[in-house]
């Protein structure tokens, strides 16, 4: 393998840690907001915590179609 090869394939492995990197980011920033999200709309609807996950989704989808 060439010196060029070697440094071609650091610099591919270097793009895939950091493209890796970003997904890990991305993915624990959508989690911190789903988790943030959860606990505004268990505020704001305390009893939601005994709906099924289903029925919470119908709910919610009806309310976005009359509400926005």
């Amino acid at each position: 393998m060439t010196e060029d090869e070697k440094k071609l394939l650091q610099a591919k492995h270097r793009l895939e840690e950091a493209e890796a990197r970003n997904r890990v980011r991305e993915r624990k920033a959508r989690t911190r907001r789903l988790i943030q999200e959860g606990a505004v709309l268990e505020k704001v609807f305390p009893q939601i915590v005994t709906v099924e996950l289903e029925k919470l989704e119908e709910f919610l989808h009806s309310r976005m179609r009359t509400d926005f």
